[in-house]
């Protein structure tokens, strides 16, 4: 039975998020994410303006985020023979400690919580989904302070996008924020693409990005969301 059918009971309905979160209407955009062109095409890089950052305006948090280097890439052994070896790139996550504060700290916002809890059966939020909303947020390029609850709400929705074959379960998230509503749904695929963007386009997470990021928290309590132990 799909989420928000009148027919279930009122305990089963999905819950509804406050205007502050629910709501981002046309006019309002999200901190730090490019508004979409219009025309054809972008223009020639010659007439592009170009512009310079005035670092004198961020905070000390803002800055080491800005200036802290990219990870050296590791190399490992894949095969060995003789004096003749092979090596391998190993995937190394540009995932960084304040993408996971950022995230922990969404998990304590009181309407993320209460969307979790009511995903009782992890379909649209497993811990592998929830990974990837932590890849996202370290692709979008936004300063830790910058991200708020409908952030959560958008990288989850791409990660169903992405790795889930059934698409309806991810029409939960649209139940849960807006209702049977479809007034807002233009907003947010609206916010959902200058997200997508706002990452460069690159939306893939690997299996061993996710794990790699589960294992930088093992302890967190959302990695308990496994599909696998569900009866």
């Amino acid at each position: 039975m799909a989420a928000g059918d009148p027919s279930l009971p009122p305990e089963e309905q999905c819950p509804q998020l406050s205007t502050t979160v629910s709501s981002p209407v046309i006019d309002e955009e999200i901190p730090g994410l490019p508004e979409p062109r219009e025309e054809a095409g972008p223009p020639p890089p010659s007439a592009r303006p170009k512009r310079k950052r005035d670092l004198s305006s961020d905070s000390e948090d803002d800055l080491a985020e800005l200036l802290e280097p990219d990870p050296e890439p590791v190399w490992s052994v894949e095969t060995l023979s003789g004096l003749r070896m092979k090596l391998k790139r190993r995937h190394l996550s540009t995932v960084r400690p304040e993408h996971h504060k950022v995230f922990t700290r969404l998990l304590e916002d009181p309407e993320v919580k209460k969307f979790l809890a009511w995903d009782k059966t992890l379909r649209v939020s497993d811990k592998y989904l929830l990974s990837m909303v932590i890849a996202y947020f370290s692709r979008a390029g936004l300063f830790s302070w910058q991200y708020r609850p409908i952030h959560f709400f958008l990288a989850l929705y791409l990660a169903n996008d992405m790795e889930e074959d059934n698409q309806a379960p991810k029409q939960d998230i649209f139940y849960f924020l807006y209702g049977k509503s479809y007034a807002q749904r233009p907003a947010f695929h609206k916010l959902r693409f200058q997200f997508i963007r706002s990452m460069g386009w690159k939306i893939w997470v690997s299996r061993e990005e996710c794990e790699e990021i589960q294992a930088y928290n093992p302890e967190l309590w959302v990695w308990a969301r496994d599909r696998t132990n569900l009866t």
